[in-house]
């Protein structure tokens, strides 16, 4: 790998630092160096804190080095105008910043076009996607602009065979404890957790984060077409403490609706899909950005939703636990499986103690 493909690496392994943190923001992160040294890393730790190049100048300062004549490496161009912080061209600027190399061009429609600006001060800009991670890093941010939804991650276990059913053991899980802990973690990291009704009904789960700290308070969100929640299901129990949105069709009966009102649950009428009694999951999308500022939502449900978000072509990023798997190729189809499909790059796998965590994106 290059040196700007590693200080990039670098940067991306530090902004990644800031999910559940920073959103609606993007996740960004900087490396200040010079000569092949590092003299600062930063990221955007939090919505509305200093952003990575301001972060990366200081921790620079902090070390005992000058930021004059380095290369700035960033995963996001830099901002072009005042928001909550200053714009991160003025302090690039007057910090001396030789040059800049960014791994993706930031499309908002106010903060966008730093790299014209550091241009007109006389700071080269280049942008490059030699490193992989680094252009990923602020895609949740780049497709709520292009889409007006939230960035989704859909989860699942399945066997090495394909199979999403838990053993004949009777276990009810198919992965093991550490790999559940790191789903854990990933809902406390998200603004909604999202669920079909059959998985209610057959389940009772809580959909809450256990066991692990929390960064954000994930809605609790149920696709039930014909809103058969439970009023004395655990979801329905626990809605004071943590909001639960059930989704249903707009010709649900207005008894069923109001009771679960009153009992604190969120109910939302949205349209149909192309099936019977189906529902239109990008409309439920919209919505709970619209109406919760949702930016990232996973989805834990069972196979025919999860089938269901991918030949919609809903599914932006899938993390995929292989029970018992030695083996970290990409998993294959199997009797029941889910096909992930061509349209999405296996990028990562890691053994997660007796399983493997398989990490897919979607290729745009």
């Amino acid at each position: 790998m290059s040196e700007t493909g590693e200080m990039l690496a670098l940067a991306a392994r530090a902004g990644r630092r800031g999910m559940g943190l920073v959103e609606p923001n993007p996740m960004v992160g900087a490396v200040l160096a010079r000569g092949g040294r590092v003299l600062g890393v930063g990221h955007h730790r939090r919505f509305g804190g200093p952003h990575a190049e301001q972060e990366a100048i200081a921790r620079c300062a902090a070390l005992g080095h000058t930021p004059r004549g380095a290369t700035l490496y960033v995963t996001l161009e830099p901002c072009a105008s005042r928001g909550k912080q200053p714009a991160c061209v003025d302090a690039l600027i007057e910090a001396g910043v030789d040059r800049v190399v960014a791994a993706c061009p930031d499309p908002h429609p106010t903060k966008g076009g730093g790299a014209e600006l550091l241009r007109a001060a006389g700071i080269p800009v280049e942008f490059t996607r030699e490193c992989p991670p680094a252009s990923r890093l602020a895609e949740p941010f780049v497709h709520r602009l292009a889409t007006g939804r939230p960035w989704v991650i859909a989860k699942w276990a399945q066997s090495p065979g394909g199979s999403l059913r838990t053993g004949a053991d009777g276990s009810r899980w198919i992965s093991g404890e550490q790999a559940r802990r790191r789903v854990h973690r990933l809902r406390g990291r998200v603004d909604a957790v999202l669920t079909g009704i059959g998985t209610v009904l057959a389940d009772d789960p809580m959909l809450t984060v256990r066991g692990v700290r929390d960064r954000r308070k994930a809605r609790r969100v149920i696709v039930d077409p014909r809103l058969e929640l439970p009023p004395d299901s655990r979801l329905v129990r626990s809605c004071g403490d943590v909001p639960v949105t059930a989704a249903c069709l707009p010709e649900v009966e207005s008894g069923r609706v109001g009771a679960l009102r009153d009992l604190g649950v969120e109910v939302i009428e949205v349209p149909s899909g192309a099936g019977h009694g189906t529902m239109d999951l990008a409309a439920l999308l919209v919505l709970l950005r619209e109406h919760h500022h949702a930016s990232t939502l996973l989805v834990e449900a069972g196979p025919r939703l999860l089938e269901s978000f991918l030949r919609a072509d809903l599914v932006d990023e899938a993390v995929v636990y292989v029970g018992g798997a030695a083996c970290t190729r990409a998993p294959r189809a199997g009797p029941g499986a889910l096909v992930v499909g061509d349209r999405y790059q296996h990028t990562r796998a890691r053994s997660v103690g007796p399983d493997v965590e398989h990490l897919f994106w979607r290729t745009r």
